[in-house]
């Protein structure tokens, strides 16, 4: 059996031992800070298989333990970490295949290779309301929103005066999705770090080395204050840190999950073992959606550590884009 396949079988029993373990510690009593309240400092994981929406090729939001397996060997994903990195250097490659994800091979990449598991059930999906598991956008959003983004992308293309014209996660300021809210996963730095006192907790996200900090207890800033990733305060509801997030900046809007300045994140996050913390969000913005809805995964304690986010897209790609723009004037110019 091949390195990436023996990998898989013991990551599934794995996956499959510890959803058992999961299952049964309903009696769980999560460590304690000095005031009294669950702790949930350490560094954890929310890599995984699992989609934020529901592929069409899964009927129902549970899998049972007999399709794990295989649906597990069958995921996209999975089979791109086996077969990607054997292509030879006579492959040939156009670029469509870069809307695929391919802008790395996989190699580079590192989203997991488990489903999440939510309380020792398989998921298919964060989403579990509306019980489709797909985001319920509001029909005249979905317009508006590819208009915005045929506008935005015509802006980028042609915004090459400076680097400030640039994306933001062009210039590696920043990635909307891992930081969220909600937080989710992406193809790589799916790696969090949670310190805690009595009335903050810290978040040390991965992916752009940002630390998101939630107010334990505190109130929101005033409306006409916007920040890059919202206002986040935090209240006990007994051992539930929940937490409400508002005052969103625009710059939110073109995020993983496009949020309006009217829109709410609030996020629950639960001890529910030695090596599991329950994150659960709802998202309300009735601007772009039809109807509030609800989203659930898993953290996983890791060993592993916060590594040093270096975004060299930002180092090199980006004074390649804008020497490249300043040559394409030279022959405009020229003309």
């Amino acid at each position: 059996m091949s390195r990436a396949g023996t990998s898989t079988v013991f990551a599934i029993a794995a996956s499959i031992l510890f959803a058992d373990a999961v299952a049964q510690a309903p009696d769980y009593k999560p460590p304690r800070m000095p005031d009294g309240k669950p702790s949930f400092e350490g560094t954890w994981s929310n890599a995984t298989i699992t989609s934020l929406q529901r592929p069409s090729r899964y009927k129902n939001l549970v899998l049972s333990p007999a399709e794990v397996e295989r649906a597990t060997n069958e995921h996209p994903q999975v089979v791109r970490q086996r077969d990607d990195d054997k292509q030879s250097s006579s492959t040939k490659f156009d670029g469509s295949d870069l809307g695929r994800g391919r802008g790395y091979n996989a190699f580079w990449i590192d989203p997991g290779m488990t489903f999440t598991q939510v309380r020792g059930e398989y998921r298919t999906s964060f989403i579990v309301d509306p019980p489709t598991g797909q985001i319920p956008f509001r029909d005249d959003y979905r317009g508006a929103r590819r208009e915005a983004r045929e506008d935005d992308q015509r802006e980028v293309r042609g915004g090459f005066d400076g680097p400030e014209a640039r994306p933001l996660d062009e210039r590696c300021v920043i990635n909307s999705g891992s930081a969220g809210p909600p937080m989710l996963t992406y193809l790589y730095n799916n790696t969090y770090e949670f310190v805690q006192t009595q009335d903050t907790l810290a978040i040390r996200v991965e992916m752009n080395n940002y630390i998101r900090l939630i107010r334990i207890g505190g109130k929101h800033i005033p409306s006409n204050v916007r920040v890059l990733h919202g206002d986040s305060i935090g209240r006990w509801e007994g051992d539930t840190l929940v937490v409400e997030t508002t005052n969103f900046h625009p710059h939110h809007a073109n995020g993983m999950i496009g949020l309006s300045e009217q829109g709410k994140v609030i996020e629950r996050f639960t001890r529910t073992s030695k090596n599991q913390i329950w994150y659960r969000f709802t998202v309300e913005d009735s601007t772009r959606y039809k109807q509030p809805w609800t989203a659930e995964y898993s953290f996983n304690a890791t060993e592993g550590r916060v590594y040093e986010y270096a975004c060299h897209e930002g180092n090199y790609a980006l004074p390649g884009i804008l020497a490249g723009a300043r040559e394409a004037e030279k022959k405009t110019a020229a003309k």
